[in-house]
């Protein structure tokens, strides 16, 4: 029986969800295409999956035993498709690198001269980060390398090699009240209305909220973010490179006091071996990008 990995998805969405409503947004889909979908799949099996309510739906036995073998169905989908876009790549000597809105002005034109050296004939894609994707395209395979400003533990589903520190800033607007003071601390900002990146984010969504709770509004892109804060509309966190490299006469930036600062670095999937191409613009990024604080050379664990 040959089943769309899709139906599949749909499937492992609601039983981790609880509820079709949560499960539908999830996956950018109508709340009733999905329960099209769930239909598809039960009379696909010839079994039902779910008992519907007015409380929402509850799992049966057989979606509870199709669950287990569902979720390692598709995670090894998902490392037949990685391997094959990364195969198709580097015979096409083609390293693709994902970055975020700030980190693409810390790699230029001596970064990409620098790799070009190492790896004659080489070409690098540099591809803007998805909001809506956690691993950032990682995960998909449809990039090899993430430049992120991030945490100190990423957790044990990636390795990287650390290029530098960079402190995370304020930023507000500039008719804020806060905005005539050079330096703040966490504390004080914590109750105020924060511009979030989308909750699809994941870890990353709460790591640049910085223990904030309260949003005013969410945004899907760097440049929404930016215009948002601009606008009064919250304050937010970003790496202190945008101080330089995203300035506006409608916005500030402002040191923080008890704010950890953010380890700049290249992450890829640990269970993926780092190539020579991959090692090469590791090299190439840690000899031409100036950050505040150098990172030690070993690789993070």
């Amino acid at each position: 029986m040959d089943i769309d990995t899709r139906l599949l998805r749909s499937f492992a969405a609601v039983c981790e969800e609880g509820q079709l409503t949560a499960a539908a947004a999830r996956l950018f889909v109508s709340q009733p295409t999905l329960t099209k979908q769930i239909r598809q799949l039960e009379a696909l099996l010839g079994v039902q999956l779910f008992e519907r309510t007015r409380a929402g739906v509850t799992p049966t036995p057989a979606a509870g035993a199709l669950a287990v073998h569902a979720a390692a169905v598709l995670d090894g989908w998902d490392g037949a498709v990685r391997a094959a876009r990364q195969a198709a790549t580097e015979a096409e000597g083609l390293l693709r690198v994902g970055f975020e809105g700030s980190t693409i002005n810390l790699v230029g034109r001596a970064t990409l001269a620098d790799f070009g050296r190492r790896m004659p004939g080489w070409q690098v894609r540099m591809r803007q980060n998805n909001w809506f994707d956690v691993t950032a395209g990682l995960g998909t395979g449809e990039i090899d390398l993430a430049l992120w400003h991030a945490p100190a533990d990423l957790g044990p589903a990636y390795a990287g090699a650390p290029i530098g520190v960079s402190p995370r800033v304020a930023v507000l607007s500039v008719e804020h009240p806060l905005a005539g003071r050079e330096v703040l601390d966490l504390a004080e900002l914590l109750d105020e209305p924060f511009v979030a990146i989308p909750a699809e984010a994941g870890f990353w969504r709460d790591y640049w909220l910085g223990g904030a709770t309260r949003i005013g509004t969410v945004v899907h892109n760097a440049d929404e973010w930016l215009a948002a804060v601009a606008c009064g509309q919250g304050i937010g966190f970003a790496p202190e490179s945008m101080r330089r490299l995203a300035s506006r006469p409608d916005v500030v930036y402002r040191d923080v006091t008890g704010l950890s600062p953010s380890q700049v670095g290249l992450y890829w999937l640990r269970e993926r071996p780092q190539s020579a191409a991959m090692a090469a613009f590791v090299e190439s990024c840690r000899a031409t990008v100036t950050l505040q604080a150098p990172a030690a050379a070993s690789e993070l664990c």
